[in-house]
């Protein structure tokens, strides 16, 4: 016959029946406790000081605590001599389970060893000495205070219809859970990208109407960039829209769904209560109804822990103290990490910006909103841009090497401001070969004249410029060949004499070409 612990009731109830006077084949029909078992708690709380007319008063704690010492095998390291024999053979267990033998083996081979012990015990005896099966242990841990922690996750729903591009799409779930009321919120989307969970948490403040001041999500990548137990390390566009709606992060550890039980059980709730049987028209259609089903069906229910339905229990104790709602929709900035090239720019959303000082070949940190670029090195602010469209760009001639910017800017004025500096005359050449519907084609001819000025001098030039305008040849190779040939200043020479001139012959006298009166008839 298998044994049976009497528990600390069964035994009080044995004593109560002795003193009243009830026989022991009496106690074990009214007990169900065997009457050999009877004699002997009977025996030992008589041994305790019982006495049989002394009433049920004597039945204290105390007393039971002695009659169980009495009466149980004493287990000095609270364990009996079954557990005990198998101490000795504690590594040999060890090792045969690590080879993957089973445990009604290993119970087999102990016994060849001269070792036999019930099954039970060598299987508590694996589970906490030798690591052997069994679930580890837990704990319920506290709520918390209302509003203060919300708990997130993704989980995969099933096909929705995609009228866009025909066919169906997988849709994923990003379930939100109120830590201390169970009120759940639904996101649904295709995609698990920065941008749409930031989009799912909006929607999400809008439904709450507020934020919580933590947020528990899953260790997902669109959060989080390097998981780690103690010092994750989060994506920038994420952290940056914590600051903003000024909640704190605490993510749970990657394959660790203790860390948010809550919401870890809810996944399976929405998937089997919301999306299962039903039928959507579009991913549109599909969030109204999970919208819907989140204040009605989920959030009407009885919930089973804290049998409380858990839309009350949010309007009543978390809405009141959660943050401020967002006022406006939220500006999700764009993040790079863009090298600065040979000309002095970088490239973010396929467009340029200007780049100050010498950082060519560096990587810069570029942060883009919707209305300017800032950029970064080593923690430092060294740019500020307007936002361009894609195929834009935005120069600023100070970042430009000193010499460079006139041509790289195209700056028509500026250029012909630096001829006049060399001569009033070669500012005014220079602004007639600049005379064109696209001066920018004609720089390089203004370029070489100050060449020029800077070659044979201001004067030399200024003089030849002088004299090429009064002749209406603007040519700046003319220029270059008057001064190598020194005939800038030459004087010109005089025109042919009358005498020299060749008298035309004509055929007949020149009377018969006159005309008017006196003319012959």
């Amino acid at each position: 016959m298998a044994y049976r612990e009497v528990s600390v009731f069964e035994i009080k109830e044995v004593l109560r029946l002795w003193l009243r006077g009830e026989g022991y084949r009496a106690i074990d029909r009214l007990s169900g406790v065997d009457r050999k078992t009877v004699r002997r708690y009977v025996e030992a709380a008589i041994a305790a000081g019982l006495s049989a007319d002394g009433g049920e008063e004597q039945l204290s704690d105390v007393v039971i605590g002695q009659v169980c010492e009495t009466v149980r095998p004493a287990r000095p390291a609270g364990h009996g001599a079954g557990w005990e024999s198998l101490v000795p053979h504690e590594a040999e267990i060890k090792a045969w389970l690590e080879k993957g033998l089973k445990l009604v083996k290993v119970q087999d081979l102990l016994a060849r060893k001269g070792v036999v012990v019930a099954y039970r015990t060598l299987n508590r005896f694996a589970t906490e000495r030798c690591g052997f099966g069994g679930r580890k242990t837990t704990v319920r841990v506290n709520d918390g205070e209302p509003g203060s922690e919300l708990q997130v996750d993704f989980g995969r729903m099933g096909l929705v219809p995609d009228p866009a591009g025909g066919g169906q799409r997988v849709v994923q779930a990003l379930i939100f859970t109120a830590c201390y009321s169970r009120h759940c919120f639904v996101w649904l989307s295709h995609r698990q990208t920065t941008a749409a969970v930031i989009e799912g948490f909006e929607a999400a403040w809008t439904f709450f109407g507020g934020v919580f001041a933590v947020v528990i999500p899953d260790s997902m990548a669109a959060i989080v960039d390097e998981a780690d137990a103690v010092a994750p390390r989060f994506n920038a566009a994420f952290l940056e829209y914590a600051q903003s709606r000024g909640f704190v992060i605490d993510p749970a550890r990657v394959r660790s769904p203790k860390d948010k039980p809550k919401v870890e059980r809810q996944v399976q709730y929405v998937r089997g209560s919301y999306f299962a049987g039903e039928s959507f028209v579009d991913l549109a259609d599909a969030q109204r109804r999970a919208t819907t089903w989140c204040s009605t069906t989920a959030g009407l229910r009885t919930h089973g822990t804290t049998q409380c339905k858990p839309l009350e229990v949010f309007r009543v104790e978390e809405a009141p103290v959660l943050l401020p709602a967002p006022a406006e929709a939220y500006d999700l900035p764009l993040y790079a990490t863009p090298k600065v090239h040979r000309d002095h720019h970088i490239e973010v959303d396929k467009a340029l910006y200007s780049i100050p000082g010498n950082l060519i070949g560096f990587r810069v940190n570029a942060r883009a909103d919707a209305r300017v670029v800032k950029v970064f090195h080593r923690g430092q602010l060294i740019k500020v841009h307007p936002r361009q469209r894609p195929g834009g760009r935005h120069t600023d001639a100070c970042d430009l090497p000193t010499g460079t910017e006139v041509y790289a800017m195209r700056d028509i004025d500026q250029l012909k401001r630096m001829a006049a500096g060399h001569g009033q005359a070669v500012g005014a050449y220079a602004a007639a070969l600049l005379d064109s519907p696209l001066p920018w084609t004609r720089m390089r001819q203004v370029y070489r004249l100050l060449g020029l000025a800077k070659k044979w001098g201001d004067e030399r030039v200024e003089t030849a410029c002088a004299r090429a305008l009064e002749a209406e040849a603007v040519d700046v190779g003319l220029i270059g060949r008057m001064l190598e040939r020194a005939t800038e200043a030459a004087p010109q020479p005089a025109l042919p004499g009358l005498a020299n001139v060749i008298t035309g012959r004509f055929c007949r006298d020149a009377s018969e070409f006159a005309t008017g009166e006196g003319a012959g008839s």
